[in-house]
């Protein structure tokens, strides 16, 4: 298996538990990335601050990039990065996606990502939703993007919020074509 190269984009949509624990297994899982470069916006880490009462993303041994920094690898396709994930995705981001409009480097990584057919992932963390937020996961999902919505599943019986958060974590990391050991359903 060739080895990814991933964008992580961290919205200030609330939801930072998702963006931690993505952020922890790809650390688990680096033996299968070539490289992980992330991106977070000032509301991001506020909200991360607030709902965690950590800052561990400061921690972490991945690449972080400013939310203006245009240089970036990711910023140009030929930097090649085959997954980009939104974690958690703000309706704000989504729309600004969605509407092409690249006005900071999650934005620019996004529009290169559906450009150079890509995957794009969107982990969109709001509700309810209005016929806009509707409307602008439709027009990402025909533009070749992947809307996979904060919503846990409760198959496996998670028992902490932690493990909750977790069934959407893992759902992404299928999503990115990553091996790892998670919960799978074999019927009733």
């Amino acid at each position: 298996m060739m080895k990814k190269k991933i964008v992580v984009a961290v919205t200030g949509a609330s939801g930072s538990i998702y963006a931690s624990l993505l952020l922890k297994k790809l650390n688990e899982l680096r033996h299968q990335i070539a490289e992980v470069g992330v991106v977070m916006s000032d509301n991001a880490k506020d909200v991360w601050k607030f709902e965690l009462d950590n800052e561990d993303y400061t921690q972490l041994p991945f690449k972080f990039y400013a939310k203006n920094d245009f240089m970036a690898p990711f910023a140009s396709g030929s930097a090649k990065f085959d997954t980009m994930v939104v974690v958690p995705c703000s309706m704000g981001t989504l729309g600004r996606i969605a509407g092409g409009i690249s006005d900071d480097l999650i934005t620019r990584a996004a529009d290169v990502v559906l450009k150079e057919r890509r995957k794009l992932i969107l982990v969109a963390r709001d509700t309810p939703l209005n016929l806009i937020h509707i409307r602008n996961m439709a027009t990402v999902t025909e533009a070749g993007g992947i809307i996979c919505p904060a919503i846990p599943s409760y198959y496996s019986k998670p028992q902490t919020i932690e493990e909750l958060a977790m069934t959407v974590v893992n759902r992404v990391i299928d999503l990115i074509g990553l091996e790892s050991k998670s919960y799978e359903w074999k019927g009733m």
